[in-house]
């Protein structure tokens, strides 16, 4: 009995010591580090990636400490943001919040798109936890964008705006061990990984305040800033990690203007945020060389879709706001507001650009109806001739919202108007269509003048069409009849609706609404579809990350309170992840 009693003692003994043992190493792991403590780096750029906590998330440096990396072209000058106190902008948003009752049928509204959103997240976190997108068919998912959850990060802002706040901190504590060092491309892609990765993480530490979301912001940061480790400072549209570590790389001699002119809100908040202007100093650069190009075109005011960032010169015959273009200058009005207006030249980029696509690249449609819409072509200049092209992209029903956005910060009601006819000829396309979705793209019958009447000929347009399908009244043809799950029709509603407080946005918004859920909803979550000219057209297994990251946040904005990021307090980047206005 005793030597029974002694064994057991003993083995007591030892499990009270192994469990100590273990909340010992427990401990170990977990402990608390300041946000300052994690960035110490060894020699070479290589910094220790020892899980630490910071707030409630365990926290793992990636593997290379890119701020510590050697600089091959250092730059002499650096610039920072403008100092001063931001001048008191014009307000931008009609309410700051509901001005009347409780709108029971918005508020229904609302939440059918939050339904929505919890559908398509329910089924990433099912079957695609953590890789880059879900396919909404297969169930599967796959890597698309350098293989860094680009769907979770693109999603979070989304996930705290709907009030989803247990699924955020799930992706949170994802996010604090993601390795920015580790990727399956040999070559990333700057513009994507910014407006996504980069704009997603600032976006969703600013609703938050959680420290591991910047601390890992400015580690990507860090590693694109590398980009601009060329001779003269402006960047290519790749970052090969191999080349940035032997001063190999040189600015791109063609790049889109977008590729390059949409980087500046995101770096620039990073430095606002951080103190840390060498992210500002990077894409000020690439604002110098188009400001100084501007009225150098072959259309003085607009730029050419492909341009010289190693010489820097814009000789390029190809205009338009679609493709290649648009968030470049979707950016103008909205550096303007996030510098406070502290910044004269983006005013004066804005101004000109905007009166340049006015006159030379935005067209009235001929339509049944003589509607008094707009649109955005392209320009292709010949000879010094100018060949409009009346296309409908998609993508430029930015252009709207655009419009509105600009004309608010600058007490322009002539933009504010243009912003609402080239809305409204997005709505209308939508409408035009038996699935109530317009085409990737589509081309029409421009009139002679954007403010002049134009009566319907049904001969002319019976002329310029091709044989095709039977297509809507006012189409010529249809150059790309997908429908990919795309925000910008919508994202122009939402502004035009905070702009004005009119309802009649929010109705259309839900007739675009209830087209789009009838179409692309599978099983398990959404798809893109191939043919909006028809119902229920067979669908593609893709489910880009914005249809989370974009498109159900501005529906779902739409319909709730407008006070839900307010406009006159934040500005959206490309990707629809808002960012925090100076005040």
């Amino acid at each position: 009995m005793n030597q029974f009693q002694g064994r057991l003692g003993r083995r007591y003994v030892a499990v009270i010591v192994f469990v100590c043992v273990c909340l010992f190493l427990w401990r170990g792991l977990d402990f608390a580090t300041p946000i300052g403590d994690s960035y110490s780096a060894t020699s070479g750029g290589t910094t220790s990636t020892s899980p630490k906590t910071v707030d409630s998330f365990k926290y793992i440096p990636s593997t290379d400490d890119w701020s510590k990396a050697q600089v091959f072209y250092p730059v002499e000058d650096m610039m920072s943001p403008p100092s001063g106190t931001p001048k008191r902008l014009p307000r931008v948003q009609a309410h700051s919040s509901s001005s009347i009752l409780a709108d029971d049928v918005s508020a229904k509204r609302k939440q059918a798109v939050k339904a929505k959103f919890v559908k398509s997240w329910e089924a990433y976190k099912t079957h695609a936890w953590t890789k880059d997108e879900l396919q909404p068919l297969s169930g599967k998912g796959k890597q698309s964008i350098s293989g860094w959850s680009a769907q979770l990060v693109d999603a979070m802002d989304t996930l705290w705006i709907m009030d989803l706040k247990d699924e955020f901190r799930r992706a949170v504590k994802e996010v604090a061990i993601i390795d920015w060092s580790k990727t399956g491309d040999p070559k990333i892609n700057l513009f994507e990984v910014t407006i996504r990765y980069l704009g997603g993480l600032l976006a969703a530490y600013e609703l938050s305040q959680e420290p591991a979301l910047l601390a890992k912001a400015t580690e990507l940061g860090d590693a694109l800033y590398a980009t601009f480790d060329t001779p003269n400072r402006l960047p290519s549209h790749w970052l090969y990690y191999e080349a940035a570590r032997k001063g190999e790389q040189q600015a791109d001699t063609s790049m889109s203007g977008a590729a390059g002119g949409s980087l500046c809100l995101e770096f620039t908040r990073l430095s606002q945020i951080t103190g840390d202007p060498k992210y500002y100093d990077a894409t000020e650069r690439i604002k110098k060389f188009f400001f100084r190009v501007q009225n150098e075109t072959k259309i003085p005011g607009l730029w050419p879709h492909d341009m010289n960032y190693r010489e820097e010169t814009a000789d390029d015959s190809r205009f338009n706001l679609g493709a290649g273009m648009d968030s470049m200058y979707e950016y103008l009005p909205k550096m303007h507001a996030l510098l406070g207006g502290l910044d004269p030249e983006y005013e004066t980029m804005v101004t000109t650009a905007l009166d340049a696509a006015r006159d030379n690249i935005l067209f009235r449609p001929m339509t049944p109806n003589e509607d008094d819409i707009l649109m955005a072509g392209s320009v292709t200049i010949n000879d010094g001739k100018a060949t409009m092209m009346p296309e409908m992209e998609h993508l430029t029903c930015f252009v709207g919202g655009m419009y509105g956005l600009a004309g608010k910060l600058l007490s322009r009601d002539d933009y504010v108007d243009l912003g609402s006819r080239l809305t409204n000829g997005c709505v209308w396309a939508y409408n035009a269509f038996e699935t109530n979705i317009m085409p990737e793209n589509s081309q029409l019958v421009a009139c002679d003048s954007i403010d002049s009447p134009c009566e319907y000929d049904s001969d002319k347009l019976d002329k310029a069409r091709t044989k095709t399908p039977p297509l809507p009244d006012g189409f010529v043809r249809v150059r790309d009849s997908r429908y990919m799950l795309r925000p910008e029709a919508i994202e122009s509603v939402f502004y035009m609706w905070r702009i004005t407080g009119d309802h009649t946005w929010r109705d259309a918004a839900w007739r675009m609404w209830e087209g789009i859920v009838r179409e692309t909803e599978t099983e398990l979550a959404f798809a893109s579809i191939e043919d909006v000219r028809v119902r229920a057209s067979s669908k593609a297994d893709s489910m880009e990350t914005f249809w989370m990251g974009e498109t159900l946040k501005y529906f779902y904005l739409i319909f709730d309170d407008e006070s839900n990021i307010n406009l006159d307090e934040w500005v959206f980047n490309t990707e629809a992840h808002p960012l925090r206005r100076p005040t």
